[in-house]
């Protein structure tokens, strides 16, 4: 899905710093802001790879709904790391660092530019600042759990942890706030027990931030708020209801990362009557704009010193 003026873009953006060729381009950004027109571009231009860094972009089952690249687009360019997980698993940060490690290698090995390009901060932080034992849990998931406490109570989180981490929660106290939520935070974020965590050390950086070219993606809210409207309705013309309607199908954990992507809760409703289509899609674009606007404080506070572009 190109936007005229991201791809624009890309001539003005110089590979060359101090007379060499970086090792990879970086280009993170929020949902709907160009960058994969951006990375397709840059690829074709510099015999490059583009290799995914977006956490639903990841899922077999999520081609529209993730906004994935199309067919006629990855024929452009060699694309790494989209679709090649599925639903039914939970994908961790510690394992696309795995994976981005290989791609980056056979990229290299092909004489290839790797240019990494997607909106998970957290993937960018674990490729070039190294991963602790204990990866960063998302903001969102946080607040999510300390709501369900709230509303709740800590004894239902802690019945929910005893299902994901029987162990961890055999330990803890069902009253013992601080400690359920962050033994729950991490199993969910990651899929291990904080108990697998703490016998290992953290892993190192895959690319310093010196050796590659890091760009933000950064349009106004007002343009980006129109993409992100004008985008959701294409998804909804190629079939975003049936690929929400295919995966809900599946019977998987709603807890599960695939089961939270914008648009199958949303389009569920609809498909179970308790929602208008129109209802569930101006929902589905509010939560998108809403995703889009974390995405956004999470580069600005975690990403200062990426090179910023505007489109």
């Amino acid at each position: 899905m190109q936007d005229l003026g991201v791809v624009e873009a890309a001539g003005t953006i110089r590979l060359l710093e101090n007379g060499r060729k970086p090792r990879a381009v970086l280009i993170a950004g929020p949902t709907a802001s160009g960058k994969s027109a951006l990375a397709l571009r840059l690829a074709e231009q510099h015999d490059g790879t583009v290799i995914n860094a977006d956490s639903m972009q990841v899922y077999a089952e999520l081609s529209v709904l993730s906004a994935r690249p199309r067919p006629e687009e990855t024929a452009r360019a060699p694309h790494l790391l989209y679709g090649h997980v599925p639903a039914a698993e939970r994908y961790t940060v510690a394992r696309w660092r795995t994976d981005v490690a290989a791609a980056i290698a056979a990229t290299e090995r092909e004489g290839r530019l790797p240019i990494i390009v997607g909106g998970t901060g957290l993937y960018f932080k674990a490729l070039t600042e190294g991963l602790s034992a204990v990866p960063p849990i998302p903001e969102a998931l946080r607040q999510a759990l300390d709501e369900a406490a709230n509303e709740a109570g800590v004894p239902a989180l802690h019945a929910r942890l005893a299902a994901l981490d029987p162990e961890g929660a055999a330990r803890l106290s069902p009253n013992d706030r601080t400690r359920v939520l962050r033994a729950l935070e991490v199993v969910e974020a990651t899929g291990r027990p904080l108990a697998a965590f703490q016998l290992e050390e953290g892993l190192p950086p895959l690319i310093a931030p010196d050796e590659a070219l890091r760009i933000v993606i950064e349009p106004d809210r007002a343009t980006l708020y129109e993409r992100i409207n004008r985008r959701f309705d294409l998804m909804v013309s190629e079939g975003a209801i049936e690929e929400a309607r295919g995966l809900i199908a599946l019977g998987l954990d709603p807890n599960l990362p695939a089961m939270k992507a914008i648009g199958v809760k949303e389009f569920g409703g609809y498909l179970a009557g308790h929602a208008t289509l129109d209802a569930a899609i101006d929902e589905a674009k509010m939560q998108t704009r809403r995703y889009a606007k974390r995405q956004g404080t999470w580069f600005r506070n975690q990403m200062g010193d990426w090179q910023r572009v505007s489109s």
